[in-house]
């Protein structure tokens, strides 16, 4: 009697700027019998790199990075290596973020308190050609509806956000101090907010700065 065949192992990449949540990942993922971490990294802008050496069926990123941000990393995957699919993993389950990562071509998107039983469930789907999201952010995004301001305007929230003064972000920005004013003036309008500071927290939940 033949012995039964082994699962298909699935390489995997993971990208999360923690250490320590990172090595917790990659050793529960360990324990599964058809999932192989095969690399980690710190940083978005080592996922390309080292999924180009590694190359990984899948990519589970975290969005918050250091050195570039896990959606637009996954954009650099889907360019580069279109064979490695990509599930985001992230603290921060804004809408806005969500929407920017079936842009980039993402797989999945799920928030990092799902157990880690349901976590390598969803790595096996999305290995299977199948999408994966987070059923309450998926409602609240197309709620939501897109990022009302401009790309200016979200460069300039973006910008203001470090907490500099509006000359600070006119000589980051090579703006004139008036024009500044009149972009954070049309942002804080479209957002709701009575004051920049409030406005750049209301885009932040949002997702709309990344």
């Amino acid at each position: 009697m033949t012995e039964p065949a082994a699962p298909q192992r699935i390489s995997i990449l993971l990208a999360d700027d923690q250490a320590l949540v990172r090595g917790a990942l990659a050793a529960l993922l360990g324990l599964e019998p058809d999932l192989d971490v095969v690399a980690q990294v710190g940083r978005g802008d080592e996922v390309l790199q080292t999924a180009l050496a590694h190359r990984p069926q899948i990519a589970v990123l975290d969005v918050e990075m250091p050195g570039m941000d896990g959606i637009a990393a996954a954009a650099q995957l889907r360019t580069a290596l279109p064979e490695c699919r990509v599930l985001m993993v992230t603290t921060f389950g804004r809408p806005g973020y969500l929407r920017r990562a079936m842009q980039a071509g993402v797989s999945g998107f799920v928030v990092k308190d799902t157990p880690a039983q349901q976590l390598a469930e969803a790595i096996r789907k999305v290995h299977q050609g199948l999408r994966v999201v987070d059923p309450t952010l998926a409602a609240e995004t197309l709620t939501q509806g897109e990022s009302p301001l401009t790309g200016r305007e979200t460069e300039v929230l973006r910008a203001a956000a470090a907490g500099g003064t509006v000359q600070d972000v006119a000589g980051a920005l090579f703006l004139s101090e008036g024009t500044v004013r009149n972009y954070l003036s049309s942002a804080i309008g479209k957002t709701g907010a009575r004051t920049r500071a409030e406005a750049v927290r209301l885009a932040e939940e949002n997702g709309w700065l990344l």
